[in-house]
């Protein structure tokens, strides 16, 4: 397949302007700052999931229940969602590079208060804090990819971006259970403070101001709210939020119970769980990688489609092995690589695709699209986790209803009308929505 042409724009544009934007998206995004932005985003994702491994030991090191611990992890996804909420709108009135500057320094420092948390009160509050910041970094990180770039560049920087950080909270737990193995679990907070330092430096050294002064939003709260208003408002934009986020759900459906099916119901041990948790990274990565090499050969929406196509049948098939065969380890094995190798076709391309439909409000867009992400991580992971180690029946479920609302969104919610032109700001990304015009 390739990629139908646009239509002209519906507006004459100013040559000087246009150049001078033109030059500023495709020049700007060198290879150390997506270097840098690639691991900015990272960042969040090993801090929810390295620890996790270590939840017996951090309650009976800080005298906490069960329920206490699992609030850090509560936790950190408020923070998460706030921070990209607040700090995409923000950026656009004021600025990236000195926020997220600022961000990843408070990262740093409230990971090493997680480290030396003596409460369990002050991990909560800890956490929070880490989550705040680390949202608010990585919703600048993905806004300065779309300043910098446009049409087939930006979807295939955004989805190197997923393809190197979608495997953070695939690897995270591993991490994790190799430093519980050889040291203590506080030491993971050393880690992410580690790499937050090592971002920080990157950011310092190589990121510039991607949104110049004559392109930022003014007027405070109430100009930031019209933004969002506007943004929410666009059909188009809120189709692909829905699907980008529901891929999120599925992700940490897998992440809550593969160790659960894996080991409690099969017997893995752990390493041979973890060759299954890094085989299943891989497809995700290979498949995000290849999702961007289409770039500008395929419809990104039939990309996104067959992507939802592979997840609905590997739902199919985990609940056909939950419901009659015991989840015997085969099926398990095949259903998760399916499913995590589907996600790389589906929630960077949404993403794209969310954003190439509000191009005036790049960072609006990216606050929401974080937001919803890690709202849908933290209410789908804890409902995936219902059935434990003795049925898969409520995660298989989930991926299955999940994927049906993602289509949905996909084919009716997100499909612009026949009297909308394309977008003029990004002409060649507003073909891959709807190849039926022009």
């Amino acid at each position: 397949m390739t990629v139908d042409r646009p239509l002209a724009p519906p507006h004459p544009v100013t040559p000087s302007t246009s150049s001078a934007t033109s030059q500023h998206r495709t020049v700007g995004l060198s290879r150390a700052v997506l270097a840098t932005v690639v691991l900015v985003s990272t960042i969040a994702p090993l801090a929810t999931d390295m620890y996790v491994p270590a939840f017996p030991q951090v309650s009976a090191d800080l005298g906490a229940g069960a329920t206490q611990v699992q609030l850090t992890l509560t936790t950190f996804f408020v923070g998460m969602a706030l921070g990209q909420l607040v700090g995409g709108p923000v950026s656009d009135a004021r600025g990236r590079r000195p926020q997220l500057l600022v961000s990843l320094a408070v990262l740093t420092v409230a990971s090493l208060a997680c480290a030396i948390s003596p409460s369990i009160e002050l991990m909560m509050l800890a956490r929070f804090v880490q989550g705040l910041s680390g949202g608010w970094a990585m919703v600048i990180a993905r806004s300065v990819v779309v300043d910098l770039t446009e049409g087939e560049r930006m979807v295939r920087s955004l989805n190197l971006m997923a393809g190197v950080g979608g495997i953070a909270p695939i690897v995270g737990p591993l991490v994790g259970a190799v430093i519980l193995q050889l040291t203590h679990w506080r030491v993971s907070f050393w880690v992410v403070a580690g790499l937050g330092a090592v971002m920080l430096a990157a950011a310092a050294a190589w990121l510039p101001e991607s949104l110049p002064a004559d392109r930022r939003h003014q007027g405070g709260l109430i100009a930031l709210a019209r933004s969002a208003r506007r943004v929410t408002g666009n059909r188009e934009f809120v189709g692909y939020l829905v699907v980008m986020a529901l891929s999120m759900g599925v992700t940490f459906a897998y992440v809550a119970t593969s160790a659960f099916l894996l080991q409690g119901m099969n017997g893995l041990s752990p390493i041979a769980y973890s060759i299954v948790f890094a085989a299943n990274a891989v497809g995700l990565m290979l498949a995000t990688l290849a999702a961007a090499r289409l770039a500008g050969r395929v419809r990104t929406r039939v990309v996104i489609g067959v992507g939802l196509v592979a997840t609905g049948l590997a739902g199919l098939l985990l609940l056909a092995g939950a419901l009659w065969w015991g989840m015997p380890l085969p099926v398990a094995v095949v259903g998760f690589f399916v499913l995590m190798s589907a996600q790389g076709l589906v929630g960077a391309n949404a993403g794209a695709l969310a954003s190439a439909a509000v191009p005036a409000h790049p960072g609006t867009g990216s606050a929401l699209l974080g937001f919803c992400q890690w709202c849908a991580a933290g209410v789908v992971a804890p409902i995936a986790g219902l059935g434990g180690d003795r049925t898969a029946v409520p995660m298989a479920l989930i991926v299955i209803v999940l994927t049906a609302a993602s289509a949905v969104a996909l084919l009716v919610v997100a499909r612009r009308p026949e009297t909308q032109l394309p977008y003029a700001a990004i002409p060649r990304l507003a073909a891959y929505g709807d190849g039926e015009r022009g």
